[in-house]
């Protein structure tokens, strides 16, 4: 693959707000996009549509959160299927070779050249971007909360999933608890917890920015049909709002607590 200038398609899209809000929201697999030069990696481009390209819906919330909360927010710009920013990169999961039953002919033979390029150019920039906004609020001498915001399909494998929205969680349960317990006052409501995905994953995004560095995290994973048009995403970002301004000011959210993992592993699409 041809060398490009990183301005040409920067991999970080950044949302400005205030730091001193001591919140930074976040969006792992905001777009299905790709670079030109990498085409649709051999996909047909309805393939790119589907979640294996990225999290329908979960663009539009991040902004409508972080617009609401006046928080900082960066969503990457490229789709999952070039190179998942939610795994570390020494992961066999990183550029998925089959993603849900799809081949993806320009990952099958990628070498450990093309590896290292999408990962200088897309992956490591991304963590870059979210370790300056982290260090730069605790430099006011804050301690960062962080919300990542993803979406998850109504059916998996031919089982439909109950669940309205699930907060995925490791090792520190702080903010992944009282944002499931202010949920659960909606008794419409059905709320996973480490559900549909258990949130331990050695080295994903949380583990390296939440966990190791001991600020409060949370994944928020919310449906897909309930968020895939603008209306719904901007009601669950209406939601998110209050929850996330009531774990900011809890003082629970205000300790660096350093956990260890249980290091376990996420399905791909997660």
């Amino acid at each position: 693959m041809t060398a490009q200038s990183p301005d040409a398609f920067p991999p970080v899209e950044r949302l400005d707000g205030d730091t001193a809000c001591g919140i930074l929201v976040l969006c792992d697999h905001a777009s299905n996009a790709l670079p030109p030069e990498y085409g649709t990696l051999g996909l047909d481009p309805s393939q790119l549509e589907r979640h294996i390209g990225y999290d329908i819906g979960a663009a539009a919330v991040t902004r409508g959160l972080a617009r609401r909360l006046g928080a900082p927010a960066l969503l990457t710009t490229y789709s999952r299927l070039l190179i998942d920013p939610n795994r570390g990169d020494d992961d066999p999961t990183l550029i998925m070779r089959l993603s849900d039953g799809a081949v993806v002919p320009a990952n099958a033979r990628h070498t450990a050249e093309e590896r290292e390029a999408r990962i200088a150019r897309f992956h490591r920039p991304y963590h870059a971007a979210i370790k300056a906004e982290l260090d730069r609020m605790e430099a006011l001498g804050l301690v960062p909360l962080i919300v990542s915001i993803h979406s998850f399909t109504p059916v998996w494998r031919g089982t439909p999933r109950p669940w309205h929205v699930g907060m995925l969680w490791d090792t520190d349960p702080r903010a992944a608890i009282m944002m499931i317990r202010a949920f659960e006052r909606d008794p419409a409501l059905v709320v996973g917890d480490n559900e549909p995905y258990d949130g331990a994953l050695r080295n994903d995004t949380l583990y390296v920015h939440g966990s190791a560095r001991g600020f409060p995290h949370v994944l928020v994973e919310v449906r897909q049909d309930l968020i895939a048009d603008d209306a719904g995403a901007e009601a669950w970002a209406a939601r998110l709002e209050p929850i996330t301004r009531e774990l900011r000011a809890d003082p629970e959210m205000g300790t660096v607590r350093r956990y260890g993992s249980r290091a376990g592993a996420l399905p791909v699409d997660a």
